[in-house]
């Protein structure tokens, strides 16, 4: 081996590699040293105490009043022909009529295909506040549930029923708060607005006009108030305590479809890859290559908020993401779930066609893929990278429909400060943390006239209760549903 300097004598060997493997061993000592400093640094901040306030509530006037709206089938179908509109109709006067100190203080409109808006006058007009909720529900299978879906059936202080948790609850709140305060003479510093919609599980436009109307008349709302995250407990790692998180956005959604044409025929003489086993291996290419690591503004503060709750181990990682996020991102990876949903942009296939019969090639075959596309990005660039690791000219990629990202809200000023310590009074052991909604809701559109656009569903819900979300014997125990009416009574007052 010939080297590129003179070599030294033996003993001047020596000392050069004892001061080289000193050096790589403080070396090794510091970087320990530092994440662990880092870590046992990353403790909760500090935080002003907040002393809850007394809510008196007329509990069972809401109990009965939930009910009433439970019973109404305000079921969401993608086919117009399919609603039975006279339900919808059914719900909006009653409305009117549980809340007759609302009626009379509000201006009342109905816009779009099933919008309903109330404007609440305030003594300004500078900082407007928007609750918002949906009344529609998702269909039912009668068949898989054990309770009657639209009964109103109570059982051991737990009330059955569509749209208790998605999102009837939330809705019952804001119009008991407001009816109780207006009955007491309350006049808001500030304009409120509560504006519902009627079609939120199909994507449909009532919530778009309703911004659309407000972008018109000026209004910049400097608080939105929409359905999103609750507080949860076991939902990060090493955090034992319940989590009050607050979406302060949303993921864009994106339908994708890969179609593939041939000449069909018979499958007795296929040719060396069929149609399908095309797609299926661009499936392959899609899902082994997952879309790159991003971490955005609602899942750093996340990480910053709760990792500083964390057990210490869990602290090492999240007060070090700086060395460590590669490490996490190859956790996320493994394992999916929501903590990779947080990460990146995810794409889920969803749906297959091919043959209509077994021994028959397909002339045409189509996968579809459901994309949940991260901050930063957009469905232009998504279908770009797809295209890209299709890898296979004959296999067209193109959008179904999708909506890009929206815009990531604020985590200080009015709208948080009065939020947090709305919920700091209802909730007072729970963490309060932003965090990165995946699923959409109306509140997305809001984002176009205000950066105050906020998603928390108003309750404290158990694993359980929340898989009943869309699910069978949806449910909520009626303690939780009067602890939203307060939230809403202490968070309006302040308004």
């Amino acid at each position: 081996m010939q080297f590129p300097f003179p070599r030294g004598t033996e003993k001047e060997n020596q000392t050069t590699m004892t001061y080289f493997w000193l050096a790589l061993a403080a070396l090794v000592v510091a970087f320990f040293a530092v994440i662990i400093i880092r870590a046992l640094r990353f403790t909760p901040k500090a935080t002003a105490k907040v002393e809850p306030t007394e809510v008196a509530v007329d509990e069972a006037s809401i109990v009965e009043h939930f009910v009433d709206m439970i019973r109404c089938k305000t079921i969401s179908y993608y086919e117009d022909e399919r609603i039975d509109k006279a339900e919808f109709q059914k719900f909006r006067a009653l409305l009117k009529k549980l809340y007759p100190h609302v009626s009379k203080a509000c201006s009342y409109e109905e816009i779009g295909p099933s919008g309903v808006l109330f404007h609440l006058k305030g003594k300004s007009a500078d900082k407007p506040s928007v609750f918002m909720s949906h009344y529609d529900v998702v269909p039912v299978n009668e068949e898989q549930w054990t309770k009657p879906a639209f009964d109103g059936l109570i059982e051991n202080g737990i009330l059955y029923g569509r749209g208790t948790l998605d999102t009837k609850g939330t809705l019952l709140g804001v119009m008991e708060a407001a009816e109780q305060l207006l009955k007491g003479g309350f006049v808001p510093e500030n304009d409120m607005y509560f504006a519902f919609a009627g079609d939120e599980e199909v994507a449909g436009k009532s919530q778009p006009v309703i911004v659309e109307t407000m972008r018109a008349r000026g209004i910049v709302p400097a608080l939105v108030l929409d359905e999103g995250g609750a507080v949860v407990e076991g939902i990060f790692p090493g955090v034992k305590q319940p989590c009050a998180l607050i979406g302060i956005a949303e993921k864009g959604l994106m339908d994708a479809q890969f179609v593939i044409e041939g000449a069909g025929g018979h499958a007795s003489a296929p040719p060396p890859h069929t149609g399908i086993g095309r797609l299926a291996a661009a499936v392959t290419r899609i899902e082994g290559k997952p879309f790159p690591v991003k971490l955005t503004k609602p899942v750093a503060e996340m990480f910053d908020t709760l990792g500083r709750r964390s057990s210490f181990v869990f602290k090492l990682i999240f007060a070090n993401l700086w060395c460590f996020l590669p490490v996490l991102d190859a956790m996320c990876k493994k394992s999916g779930g929501e903590l990779n949903a947080m990460m990146r942009t995810t794409c889920a296939f969803t749906m297959a066609e091919g043959s209509k019969a077994s021994n028959v090639l397909p002339p045409k075959a189509r996968m579809v893929a459901n994309l949940r596309i991260i901050s930063g990005e957009t469905c232009e660039s998504t279908l770009a990278r797809l295209k890209a690791l299709t890898a296979d000219a004959g296999i067209s990629v193109s959008i179904m429909h999708g909506t890009d990202p929206c815009r990531i809200s604020r985590t200080e000023g009015y709208g948080w400060e009065k939020l947090t310590h709305a919920i700091a009074e209802t909730w007072p052991n729970a963490e309060i943390s932003p965090y990165l909604m995946f699923a959409a809701s109306d509140s997305r559109h809001y984002s176009a006239i205000s950066d105050n656009v906020y998603r928390f569903s108003t309750m404290e819900l158990t694993k359980e209760e929340r898989a009943g979300i869309h699910g069978h014997d949806e449910h909520i125990p009626l303690e939780k549903i009067i602890k939203t009416v307060q939230f809403y009574v202490r968070l309006m007052k302040t308004l």
